[in-house]
């Protein structure tokens, strides 16, 4: 947590990810896990931590709402950024989900993106732009508003 910490104060983050923006290839040598096609799929890049409150609170969202869309062309991405891997083992313990989750390893991605505050979600069409942001979890707020515009973009042609 405390190198999240430094590099976001620092200014580390050498780029920010926004609304419009292509999201940058995904490497799998950068994380720990396998790395699900994502390749035409409408993608929720989920950034989250095993010491972050509200991704307790919202991981059961996440899960109900991955079983919802999963079998149109919709997946889920949760990409940890625990320093520790015992860490994010223990959170999914006591947290399963069914969606693929990877750990950022190197923090280069949460880096990049520019991520400053947990948990912070990147809605992604189908061609790979990044169509909305969500920093924080609110409840009911933050899914309405998901849900809202994963059906958009999935009745997208």
């Amino acid at each position: 947590m405390w190198l999240l910490v430094i590099m976001l104060s620092a200014g580390v983050a050498s780029a920010v990810l926004k609304e419009g923006d292509a999201l940058p290839a995904l490497q799998p040598a950068q994380f720990e896990g396998n790395l699900p096609d994502l390749g035409g799929k409408v993608v929720l890049l989920d950034f989250w931590a095993s010491w972050c409150g509200p991704c307790k609170k919202s991981f059961p969202e996440l899960e109900k709402i991955y079983a919802s869309y999963k079998d149109r062309g919709f997946v889920i991405l949760g990409v940890n950024v625990d320093e520790d891997s015992a860490a994010m083992h223990q959170f999914l313990e006591n947290h399963a989900v069914s969606f693929p989750i990877v750990r950022d390893k190197d923090q280069s991605l949460v880096g990049t993106a520019g991520v400053e505050s947990m948990p912070t979600s990147f809605l992604i069409d189908r061609s790979g732009k990044i169509r909305s942001l969500h920093n924080g979890f609110r409840g009911e707020e933050t899914v309405n508003a998901l849900r809202q515009e994963i059906e958009k973009l999935l009745n997208e042609k």
